[in-house]
């Protein structure tokens, strides 16, 4: 009986571990997608869960100034591309933060693409869904800066 008695405690501890929900999960503070937190240089590393394929990148660094930006991007062509132009963020009540782009050059135009920005994260990355298809989903880390070899190329390749 004594035994009993010692095990019951024993078992009510343990069932109130177990009952317990994780309803109070930690949740990771995420910044307010503003010109201040996303100036500087984004590498993007995954596209829709995958790896970039070897060869290929995207590099945009973003200057919350004059809200400009600067791409460096080798996707759809075996040489190295530079587009500049100016950016937007408006907030929407359903969607969160969207960021819209126009470039000054050689595209003539806005962006093909407008983007859902969320987790913006105080350690430096962030996700890109586009607003219209939001299985297209592009995650961005900050760095240092674009590779020097990756600004020459690209500079040789517009004859500057």
């Amino acid at each position: 009986m004594r035994i009993l008695f010692r095990i019951i405690p024993l078992c009510m501890l343990l069932l109130g571990f177990v009952a317990c929900d994780d309803e109070d999960e930690a949740k990771v503070e995420t910044l307010e997608v503003t010109p201040a937190n996303l100036n500087g240089t984004w590498q993007l590393v995954e596209w829709n869960g995958e790896s970039l394929a070897e060869g290929t990148y995207c590099y945009i660094t973003f200057v919350r100034r004059d809200k400009t930006f600067q791409m460096y991007q080798k996707f759809d062509s075996m040489y190295a591309r530079f587009f500049s132009g100016t950016f937007e963020i408006e907030k929407d009540d359903d969607l969160g933060y969207i960021v819209s782009g126009k470039y000054d050059y050689s595209l003539g135009g806005r962006w093909n693409n407008s983007y859902v920005v969320t987790d913006l994260l105080p350690s430096g990355s962030m996700l890109w869904t586009v607003k219209d298809d939001m299985g297209d989903v592009s995650k961005y880390v900050r760095c240092d800066g674009v590779p020097s070899d990756i600004v020459e190329e690209t500079e040789v390749d517009t004859g500057n």
